[in-house]
């Protein structure tokens, strides 16, 4: 095609010269610009925001790790206890139960009557 079967439309009515066209396309970029200014913004704040919460969080989950060992030292230390005491019981009731025997034993002798069953020993 030859140069001069290109119609010139720069003179056209409504047609946009290329300085118009390049203006144009200037604020559209810097629309875009501000959009993406405000959205970075935005962001930011809300990556601020997250951080202050899980630094608050972690704080939170600090304080209840210590807990939770402190809970667990203590559940420890009552388990020992009840233990400790359970065995203690369990001692003293055998040695009643070996000295009730004894008694027992030493009844039925000395009356001829177990203590057991009321009845004469044989």
């Amino acid at each position: 095609m030859k140069p001069i079967e290109i119609e010139d439309t720069d003179n056209w009515l409504g047609c946009p010269t290329p300085l118009e066209t390049c203006r144009h396309q200037l604020a559209l970029y810097e629309n875009e610009f501000e959009e993406l200014n405000l959205q970075l913004r935005q962001a930011r704040e809300r990556i601020f925001k997250l951080v202050e919460m899980h630094a608050a969080v972690a704080i939170e989950r600090d304080q209840l790790r210590t807990q939770l060992t402190a809970a667990k030292s203590e559940a420890a230390d009552a388990n020992r206890k009840a233990t400790d005491i359970e065995t203690k019981s369990n001692w003293q009731l055998m040695a009643k139960d070996k000295h009730i025997s004894e008694l027992s034993t030493k009844l039925d002798a000395a009356t001829g009557i177990s203590a057991r069953t009321g009845q004469p020993n044989r």
